[in-house]
């Protein structure tokens, strides 16, 4: 649980992130000479559509993270996963190899092209497909959210994880879309700072948890094999005292 309070905490703080990066696709939706309930309904319908496709992306993510789960490789997925989130805060370059692996790929040119054919349009159809669209586009928080996704370890877990992570996403895009670009250069700046010391706690985190030490609520002990082991002797010793009876 504390896990997925991690997730909400990071979208939120991301949200300030997306004001340089998709802030400006924010600014210039098609919701102006809207009432104010229509410019409403329509910035929820695109911030909503990002969050399914993080869900989705979650979704995919999650099978990853549940198949080493099942392999028992679950506790090193989460140092691992750690371990890559300090690195991409420590070393630049890590995030950057990524953005030249998916940023400048066909595929992702592709959404691109999309993305500027929906913007022409006014419909809340084209609205979600934005959302949806934009949600693919290569984003370095979103990749630390992918990470956690698979160290949470379970199909719906990773699914919950990256939901939550793009519903904290909402309230700064939301009041982008709606009131423009208000927030100051100087809290911007303060916020881009923040991020990166987060991003170490939350990867601190997933490497205390899988080096399962025994802290309450940060580094919980693997007791589940242990309880299923216990299960099974009891279920064996049931099944022994009934051919007794028999």
């Amino acid at each position: 649980m504390e896990i997925l309070y991690t997730a909400l905490g990071l979208g939120l703080l991301t949200g300030f992130h997306c004001i340089g990066m998709c802030g400006p696709i924010a600014l210039v939706l098609p919701l102006n000479n809207k009432s104010w309930g229509t410019r409403i309904l329509s910035s929820l319908i695109y911030n909503f559509g990002r969050t399914i496709t993080y869900g989705l992306m979650g979704a995919v993510f999650g099978i990853i993270g549940a198949g080493f789960s099942l392999a028992g490789f679950q506790r090193w997925i989460s140092i691992a996963m750690g371990v890559f989130m300090i690195a991409s805060v420590l070393f630049p370059k890590v995030n950057q190899m990524l953005y030249k692996g998916t940023g400048d790929s066909k595929i992702m040119n592709s959404i691109k092209k999309k993305l500027s054919k929906y913007f022409q349009q006014a419909s809340y159809k084209s609205l979600l497909i934005t959302g949806l669209l934009n949600g693919l586009l290569p984003c370095g928080m979103v990749y630390m959210a992918l990470a956690g996704a698979i160290a949470v370890g379970s199909f719906t877990g990773s699914i919950l994880f990256m939901v939550l992570f793009g519903l904290g996403t909402i309230p700064m895009m939301f009041m982008m879309s709606m009131l423009g670009n208000f927030a100051s250069f100087k809290l911007k700046h303060m916020i881009n700072k923040i991020i990166p010391i987060v991003v170490v706690i939350v990867g601190l985190l997933f490497i205390l948890r899988g080096m399962e030490l025994g802290i309450m609520y940060i580094s919980p002990p693997a007791q589940k094999l242990e309880i299923n082991e216990g299960m099974m002797h009891n279920s064996d010793n049931s099944n022994t005292l009934h051919m007794k009876d028999m």
